[in-house]
């Protein structure tokens, strides 16, 4: 019981990745090792933030009552993970247009190694059953919409075809998306609400930035 709770969790968490890599193009392309760069150069930028937050940022007590203040410098290091994903897509990925694509499936993997894996093996294999790794799981595929929202954003910035008009508003789009957290967290100290609550919000704010960077994308003239 406890190994197939597990392999359940851990099939809620991976299957999206999985199946967006096949169904859109990107197996066809062997892209799967322009995905490992992305994943690699993911662990270097969080490497990185850990660094700025140790140094800029004074140790807070894990006990102690939500600071926004706190939250909103650790979230602007988050800026951190939109100067990679720019990095990657021009620098490591060449020209193809499905670069974002590959570098937020990358970005997507790396985390859900990173901080999803280890809690789920050690956790969802308890004897115990508990909601919060199917929470987990589903965290994953809201953070995935998140990662190919981000990435498209920064594409569309850079493309020279792209209506110029839109730029404000992508800037605020991405700026909602690096402070994503800490608004979420406010809205949910403030009224007292749950888990799932936490959850469902996260969900609908991360579509809806995700439904904005889609029309976004029809703007294109390829697209038209």
């Amino acid at each position: 019981m406890p190994l197939f709770h597990f392999g359940n969790c851990l099939a809620l968490a991976c299957g999206p990745v999985l199946l967006t890599y096949k169904y859109s193009g990107l197996a066809e392309y062997n892209a799967f090792w322009k995905c490992v760069q992305s994943a690699s150069f993911y662990l270097f930028v969080q490497f990185v933030k850990m660094l700025t937050i140790a140094t800029c940022f004074p140790p807070v007590d894990e006990s102690s009552a939500f600071v926004v203040k706190t939250e909103f410098l650790k979230n602007t290091v988050d800026i951190l993970d939109l100067v990679g994903l720019h990095f990657v897509m021009t620098r490591l990925l060449g020209k193809t247009d499905l670069k974002y694509l590959v570098a937020a499936l990358g970005w997507t993997s790396a985390e859900l190694v990173v901080t999803k894996f280890l809690p789920l093996w050690v956790g969802a294999r308890g004897i115990e059953f508990d909601w919060k790794y199917i929470q987990m799981s589903l965290d994953s595929n809201v953070a995935l919409i998140h990662h190919l929202s981000v990435a498209m954003l920064i594409w569309l910035r850079t493309r020279n075809d792209f209506n110029k008009s839109y730029i404000p508003l992508i800037n605020v789009l991405l700026l909602l998306c690096c402070y994503q957290p800490l608004i979420i967290e406010v809205v949910m100290h403030a009224l007292g609400l749950g888990p799932w609550v936490y959850l469902l919000t996260k969900f609908l704010f991360t579509t809806t930035v995700g439904l904005t960077t889609l029309q976004l994308y029809l703007t294109l003239p390829n697209n038209n």
